[in-house]
């Protein structure tokens, strides 16, 4: 598969890209037909310090209190809160930088240590790639479940353009990507044409079939 790799560059940026891989490839929600790397921009503190430049842009005039980070984002994150406590309207603000944990269940949740740092605060949500909306979905019942206030979505990827009234600010969109398309697993072309599953994907990476 590596073979197959593509950089795509930021249209914002040149100095941030990712990864893409073509193919079949199943996520616990979805069926697409690219694997996007977005390991660089988790890893890399240059590149990630320029990613979280671009996001920062976007809420000079959003408060923000906390920023929640899934999917492996903490590194973006800081550099995030960073850029935000330097300029606009949270400019010297001490922004909390802080992870869910995932129960048994899947759900997450937040222990007593850190949930001062959700109750009744403004929550910028961080995720690495927003394909259905779902993983934002249910991180906004677990802000709903502590009495966070969702201000704000930001993602590295993002098919979608907006969730629960708010827009989802991304470096890098579906249109960014040759042809990006998502599939429900029931209702997948690539299935129906016999084409097999190249790799089963999430946000740690991919595992080969």
């Amino acid at each position: 598969m590596e073979n197959r790799i593509q950089s795509i560059e930021s249209p914002k940026n040149r100095r941030i890209r990712i990864g893409i891989i073509p193919g079949h490839f199943a996520t616990n929600h979805s069926h697409v037909n690219y694997y996007v790397d977005m390991t660089s921009i988790k890893t890399s503190h240059k590149m990630a310090k320029e990613a979280a430049a671009e996001l920062a842009a976007c809420y000079a005039t959003t408060n923000i209190d906390t920023i929640i980070c899934l999917e492996g984002t903490e590194m973006l994150g800081a550099f995030l809160a960073e850029h935000l406590s330097g300029q606009g309207i949270n400019a010297g603000s001490d922004i909390a930088v802080v992870t869910p944990e995932l129960n048994m269940n899947g759900q997450m949740i937040f222990r007593d240590n850190t949930q001062k740092k959700i109750w009744g605060k403004q929550i910028l949500l961080l995720i690495s790639s927003a394909s259905t909306g779902k993983s934002i979905m249910r991180a906004v019942d677990c802000l709903q479940y502590y009495n966070g206030c969702l201000a704000a979505i930001a993602s590295i990827f993002s098919a979608i353009r907006e969730s629960h009234g708010i827009n989802v600010q991304a470096i890098f969109y579906a249109e960014d990507l040759p042809k990006y398309e998502s599939f429900s697993s029931s209702d997948c072309p690539m299935c129906r044409s016999g084409q097999k599953v190249d790799a089963i994907i999430n946000s740690f990476g991919y595992s080969k079939i």
